[in-house]
């Protein structure tokens, strides 16, 4: 069992790290400059938690269908939040996100790519939900302050008898394109620049590295696949705009 003694130079280390952040944010005075480090003690204190309660439930089927339920939940809550709230707002996120994570979970275990047990549901399941959550984002913003930014461009438009589908469709075809890119790089660098955490960890739970490759594939082709359905399907339902959007905070 892990003593307060052990988890100091943890404590330590992050501690630090928060410090850089913070002090470097503020000589910038940067807006918010509190909030990277908010989220890491908010993260922390999460992981905690979570950590205390898997370490008993994660071969249950019903607990792990639950904790995904929380984890989808929360993580639509907090996409809408960014793209404006509202109860319709979190109707659209929610449902282009659910379609995107099940078209990509009944892809994944369907096929047997990745074996259908409550430890693996969870693990991929978390991934794609919080990518899914990214991406719907940054889907949501781009295409919100594009059109913001080109409202004229928007209206002339409509002037000359286009629907309003078809006069934000450039903005939205972009704005799904753009959501795409952290995802995307990701991709394209794996096993150059990045060693991805589920190819860590997975190495480190007593896999292979054969093994860990390929279930870190499977982990990116899932997040694009998910991330592609969710942006689509969100701004296939946005972008039929009525009035100019606000710019989002």
């Amino acid at each position: 069992m892990t003593g307060f003694t052990d988890l100091l130079p943890t404590l330590l280390g992050v501690g630090l790290l928060m410090l850089v952040t913070v002090v470097l944010l503020a000589v910038f005075r940067i807006p918010h400059r509190t909030a990277p480090a908010l989220a890491i003690l908010r993260g922390a204190a999460q992981l905690s938690l979570i950590s205390l309660i898997l370490g008993s439930v994660i071969t249950s089927p019903v607990w792990v269908g639950a904790a995904l339920l929380v984890m989808f939940s929360v993580a639509a809550v907090t996409a809408a939040r960014r793209l404006g709230w509202t109860w319709g707002r979190l109707a659209v996120v929610g449902g282009s996100m659910a379609a995107g994570i099940l078209v990509t979970l009944a892809i994944v275990f369907g096929t047997g790519a990745i074996a259908f047990t409550p430890r693996y549901a969870l693990a991929i399941g978390g991934i794609v939900i919080g990518n899914a959550m990214t991406i719907a984002t940054l889907a949501g913003r781009h295409f919100a302050e594009s059109v913001n930014e080109r409202w004229d461009e928007v209206e002339a438009w409509l002037a000359l008898g286009a629907t309003r589908r078809q006069s934000t469709l450039e903005l939205a075809r972009r704005a799904v394109y753009s959501a795409l890119i952290p995802s995307t790089d990701q991709t394209k660098t794996t096993g150059l620049v990045t060693l991805p955490g589920a190819f860590v960890g997975a190495i480190f739970g007593g896999l292979s590295p054969l093994e860990a490759g390929r279930f870190q594939i499977v982990v990116l082709a899932s997040i694009m696949a998910a991330g592609s359905v969710t942006a689509v399907a969100l701004i296939e339902i946005i972008a039929p705009v009525r009035v100019r959007p606000a710019r989002p905070r």
